[in-house]
């Protein structure tokens, strides 16, 4: 079993008090809290210390946040950029703006991108979609490699096409 998906599990195991804890501290850094601090390293720190593939901390610390806002349930390869093409508006207008809000996820840097993760989320939510919590914190490990972002995008335009192979 992977880091990856332990500290997953780890995080679908929290009370709903320390998910509101986490949620409080949307956009907020890891230093800002010693409860949310202690929180964060009790589920992280163990899986760290075994193992250098655990999520990075940057990471790890972005995706229970994100989790403890919109706890969906996880499923292997449900990938966010194809959950959120489902999303999409019918109306031009509103379309135009929900790409222009995707393009603006892909462009973002992983300190700025928890907003935008959020909108995208909750987007998902709305249409009681799940996702592959796995394969996004693995994915935001990689985020600043162009590759990871580009994937994204085929992945998005590959759902609205209708092939399904672009994992």
């Amino acid at each position: 079993m992977s880091q990856t998906l332990k500290y997953i599990q780890a995080l679908q195991r929290l009370k709903q008090g320390d998910l509101g804890l986490l949620r409080t501290h949307s956009s907020k850094g890891l230093d800002e809290s010693v409860d949310a601090f202690d929180l964060f390293a009790g589920l992280w720190w163990p899986l760290r210390q075994k193992s250098q593939f655990a999520p990075r901390r940057e990471v790890a610390w972005l995706v229970s946040k994100l989790y403890a806002a919109c706890p969906l349930a996880h499923i292997a390869g449900n990938l966010f950029a194809q959950q959120l093409a489902r999303c999409q508006p019918h109306e031009e207008k509103a379309r135009r703006r929900f790409l222009q809000h995707f393009d603006l996820v892909l462009r973002t840097p992983l300190r700025k991108l928890e907003p935008d993760m959020q909108w995208g989320l909750n987007r998902i939510r709305e249409r009681k979609g799940s996702l592959d919590w796995v394969k996004l914190t693995d994915d935001l490990s990689y985020w600043e490699r162009q590759s990871t972002r580009r994937q994204w995008a085929e992945q998005f335009v590959h759902f609205n096409t209708g092939e399904t192979d672009a994992n």
